[in-house]
């Protein structure tokens, strides 16, 4: 066994003092002792945290970051963003999305994430033709979390259509290609990566990109008990444009046509009626949060406090990795409801007043059951995902415990993770990725190439 003690941890619980966290040599926790004595060989922290669960993610973008934030000639939207995707991806190689992926999950480590779902849709070539090795390009992603350590659910992407109605797809979408048959078939590839820091499910990529039969196809053959993400309702144009074919709104058509259960994550599902809010928490999925994205894309506010007052299960992701930060996923949802209902301390419940308490715990649950894997809380059985805290920190300085985690996501912007554990191995030491030298020079020539193509 090994073993942390940490002065102060968060258990699913609530805050304990004098805990000592025992993991066996998988890196599964195998106890967890509030109470307990400094244990001969244990690691002593002051602050450990379950590390944070990263729902929604498309790796390659974080090349795109800051790139895109100059005013076309028209009014610019996620539309407009989309289309400079598009011209960004067509030159992406598998070695760069390796690379790429490496920097963003070194990132994501240093700043909380412990686990990440990869939301990933380029498959095929540049010239629009399967590669090989169907799952080349998902293979070279897990490569990247397997450098870095973070653990990943990967998600191939199901995306055939470029509009509702089984529009055809535009040139500029043929890398991203694929057909129920197309996505079995890299599941059925990624199948021998699976293990205890990987999962492999399926995301159709929209209701305007899929359609009901294809996903039926695909979850007839899918293990039950595989996580399933689709973007859903993120913009009001998605919205009409759903209307105006079938007559019902995205998430109520999909509530209406497809078992929408536990193991589904609904990413963004921004704008919903009171009977889509109420059928979402009825159904359990998960409601896939990427605020940070949201707001950079324009998107508008998801209705929390109306989803969480149903029971509604919520988590984060980074989406387009605009930022890395679970901190800041989590302030921007906070804020972007006291900017919308003008009050203060929303996002809470009657049994927890602390608004940064509240988050976290609700991002790793909702979080944990979006991946599919055994995440999410230090407790037994599940991986030792934990994150340490800058207790020298001035703002961590003099805190009541339940004072730690709103400091920790309202106050300031330095960043005070201090060391990250995954599946009981140190990944993040001092603020330093164990390999981020030798990561980071491997990014910067991949943009200095991708840059020739501009």
């Amino acid at each position: 066994m090994s073993k942390l003690f940490a002065r102060h941890a968060l258990l699913p619980d609530g805050w304990h003092t004098d805990v000592l966290i025992e993991w066996d040599a998988g890196g599964t926790i195998a106890a967890v002792t509030p109470a307990a004595g400094p244990a001969e060989g244990a690691e002593r922290v002051e602050y450990a945290l379950p590390g944070m669960i990263n729902l929604h993610s498309h790796s390659f973008q974080r090349a795109l970051a800051g790139r895109t934030e100059k005013a076309g000639d028209s009014k610019d939207s996620f539309w407009t963003w989309r289309e400079l995707m598009y011209r960004f991806a067509r030159n992406i190689t598998p070695e760069h999305i390796e690379a790429i992926a490496a920097q963003l999950f070194s990132e994501c480590l240093r700043h909380g994430y412990t686990s990440l779902c990869e939301f990933h849709y380029v498959q095929r070539g540049p010239d629009g033709s399967m590669y090989a090795r169907p799952a080349e390009t998902a293979e070279r992603v897990v490569a990247a979390a397997r450098l870095t350590g973070i653990g990943v659910t990967m998600l191939p992407v199901l995306y055939s259509y470029s509009g509702f109605g089984e529009g055809l797809l535009k040139p500029e979408q043929q890398r991203f290609k694929t057909d129920a048959r197309d996505v079995l078939r890299i599941v059925e590839a990624l199948e021998p990566l699976r293990d205890a820091q990987t999962e492999v499910g399926v995301a159709p990529h929209s209701l305007r990109a899929a359609s009901v039969a294809q996903i039926g196809e695909v979850l007839a053959v899918l293990p039950k008990a595989r996580p399933v993400h689709i973007h859903i309702a993120e913009q009001m144009a998605e919205v009409q444009q759903s209307l105006a074919w079938s007559g019902r709104r995205p998430v109520e058509w999909l509530l209406d046509q497809v078992e929408v259960d536990r193991r589904w994550c609904l990413i963004h599902a921004t704008h919903l009626t009171e009977e889509e809010i109420g059928g979402i928490a009825r159904s359990g999925a998960v409601a896939g949060l990427c605020p940070t994205t949201e707001a950079n894309l324009g998107d508008g506010l998801f209705p929390l406090e109306r989803f969480v007052a149903q029971g509604g299960v919520f988590g984060i992701g980074s989406d387009s990795h605009v930022s890395q930060s679970a901190v800041e996923e989590l302030r921007w949802l906070e804020y972007g409801q006291r900017l919308r209902h003008q009050r203060r301390n929303i996002a809470v419940s009657d049994t927890q007043r602390n608004v940064g308490d509240f988050l976290w715990q609700g991002a790793l649950r909702g979080g944990a059951q979006a991946a599919g894997r055994p995440v999410g809380a230090l407790a037994p059985g599940l991986r030792a995902d934990i994150v340490v805290l800058d207790a020298a920190h001035p703002n961590m300085s003099g805190l009541a415990l339940d004072e730690v985690l709103g400091s920790f996501v309202f106050s300031g912007n330095d960043n005070l993770v201090k060391d990250v554990m995954v599946g009981g191995r140190w990944v993040v030491r001092n603020q330093q990725h164990v390999a981020q030298q030798a990561i980071a020079a491997r990014f910067k020539q991949t943009l200095a190439e991708l840059r020739e193509f501009r």
